[in-house]
């Protein structure tokens, strides 16, 4: 009468993870050097993707505080392919159509440059224009100002000027730069502001910003605007646009240009999307490599330890039990490595944030993408070396010096 084989014990999954542990805790140096493989690529991952969703965040962010209702309106070019001017009364009747809101306008004022002082060559301008503004112009566009005041009915008439952010920097005009005084247009003009970069309008940035009547009566302006600024109700946007050209310049409608400069900063979102789907690449092949530290990492472990697979199977294991604990192994190693990615992707993330003030946004399908790739790596790396182990014969093993 023969005897049944006893069934094989089963392992509980507590099992599973400690007999997974012995191989990483008896070779530490080589399970840190494959985990940091893939910790990598997880953290290239993620960080690139929260960086992209933070950087897109700050333009919706941007967006919500301005508005996407701005409107502007350019001259074009002629029929003889001259440059076009908008007439005088742009502005003015611009603000007569129905769902316009706000309007301000500023005109360039050809030929006239800024110095900090009357002593610098004339051919050292710093790249400056000198525009005459309406005083409408900061609640229009959104513009701030740093530091000093914004023209008023007073100013406006008087050799004072509000400069840019940017002009303000060439210029070396830093906290202090209120009531200072730069040489433009053949005389001095006293600084009684200086603007916050303004996303919407980043010629202003560049600019200096006169009154209308003292650009007039100090500047020899002609009056004729060449950028008008318009805010309509946001359901309106569209049908403002359509009308903007012809009512500007209702005898040449084809010489103006109607843009929303909002659309530029779409654009640069759809940018950055491109430009995060090339960084993932980069991350996905450090996470290859990763992958591939793992599977060497697996193989050299089965043939380091073969005579510890003989003895197991000796002593009962069967060949599922054996290549369980191997594939947990693996699994083990890609885990840690995948976690300690995530958290120094969010790390990086949040340090670049901060640095550049935007809000630090990671997706959530990012780290749980992310530790969900190291698993399956760690499956896929993991696979062959389980079942390389699980079919050693216990007595060829043992024979193994």
């Amino acid at each position: 009468m023969t005897r049944a084989r006893p069934a094989p014990a089963r392992m509980s999954p507590g099992d599973v993870l400690r007999v997974g542990a012995v191989g990483l805790r008896t070779r530490p140096l080589r399970a840190f050097l494959s985990a940091l493989g893939i910790a990598i690529g997880i953290a290239a991952m993620v960080s690139v993707v929260g960086i992209s969703a933070s950087s897109r965040a700050e333009i919706d962010r941007t967006l919500a505080a301005l508005g996407t209702n701005l409107l502007t309106v350019t001259p074009g070019d002629t029929l003889f392919g001259e440059d076009a001017k908008l007439p005088t009364e742009s502005m003015s009747m611009i603000g007569r159509i129905g769902s316009v809101q706000q309007v301000s306008a500023t005109g360039i004022v050809p030929g006239v440059s800024v110095y900090r002082h009357d002593r610098i060559p004339r051919g050292e301008t710093g790249g400056i224009g000198v525009r005459a503004a309406g005083l409408e112009l900061p609640d229009t566009i959104g513009a701030t100002t740093a530091r000093g005041t914004w023209l008023n009915s007073a100013t406006e008439r008087h050799p004072a000027v509000v400069l840019g952010s940017a002009a303000a920097k060439r210029l070396g005009i830093g906290a202090t730069g209120a009531d200072m005084q730069v040489f433009l247009g053949g005389r001095w003009f006293t600084v009684i502001g200086v603007l916050d970069p303004v996303p919407l309008a980043p010629e202003i940035d560049s600019s200096a910003l006169v009154g209308w009547p003292a650009a007039q009566t100090y500047l020899d302006f002609d009056g004729h605007p060449t950028t008008v600024y318009t805010r309509s109700a946001e359901s309106a946007v569209k049908s403002v646009r359509s009308v903007l050209a012809a009512t500007a310049n209702p005898a040449a409608p084809h010489e103006v240009k109607v843009s929303r400069p909002s659309d530029a900063l779409a654009a640069q979102q759809a940018a950055d999307a491109a430009f995060t789907g090339l960084l993932l690449g980069i991350g996905a092949v450090a996470l290859l490599v990763g992958g591939v530290g793992v599977a060497n990492t697996m193989v050299i472990s089965v043939l380091e330890r073969r005579a510890e697979i003989g003895l197991r199977r000796s002593l009962g294991a069967t060949r599922g039990q054996v290549r369980t604990q191997f594939l947990a192994e693996s699994l083990l190693l890609s885990a840690l490595g995948g976690t300690a990615g995530v958290l120094l992707g969010i790390a990086v993330t949040t340090g670049y944030a901060l640095t550049k003030s935007w809000p630090a946004t990671v997706p959530a399908w990012a780290t749980g993408g992310g530790i969900a790739a190291t698993l399956l790596i760690g499956a896929v790396a993991g696979l062959y070396p389980a079942v390389r182990a699980a079919r050693l014969a216990p007595t060829e093993a043992l024979a193994t010096p």
